[in-house]
């Protein structure tokens, strides 16, 4: 176990927590839902607000709003630090398509460091990634966590 009030050990947590899936689940997209969500995004194009369109899908944006239901895998320490929201990355690679069972699968896919005026700060990537019935990859969805570590007296 990390010691809580110490650095945090960068190179254990990747060897130890990098690519290992500690979430997964399925869903099934609603065409009226995405034809909302794709409204109340300002999205115009008709093959994301109108569900009759014969290419409808759900727009590339809609990645981002799925969480995983764990926040981290079994195991993964706690850390002393102010954690915030370092943002979000969206990579489409095949439309999703309302009807159509998707499974979501969830692992860190980065650990990093970079030192700021205020000290040194930790970077975790959680990366969702989302596939059809086939295994197909339709995408996926970065969502990174800094922490910035107390600074060592």
């Amino acid at each position: 176990m990390a010691d809580p009030d110490g650095p945090i050990d960068v190179e254990a947590l990747r060897e130890q927590f990098l690519n290992v899936v500690f979430d997964e689940y399925e869903l099934t997209l609603d065409a009226e839902r995405l034809a909302d969500y794709a409204r109340s995004c300002g999205e115009t194009a008709p093959r994301f607000t109108d569900p009759s369109h014969p290419d409808f899908q759900a727009p590339p944006t809609i990645a981002s709003s799925f969480n995983a239901r764990t926040r981290n895998p079994e195991g993964f320490p706690k850390f002393k630090g102010l954690g915030m929201d370092a943002g979000k990355a969206v990579a489409p690679d095949k439309p999703m398509r309302p009807g159509v069972p998707i499974t979501a699968k969830t692992h860190l896919h980065d650990i990093y460091t970079k030192t700021g005026r205020s000290g040194r700060m930790v970077f975790f990537v959680h990366r969702m990634e989302f596939s059809d019935p086939d295994g197909t990859l339709l995408g996926s969805a970065d969502t990174s966590v800094v922490i910035r570590e107390k600074p060592q007296s």
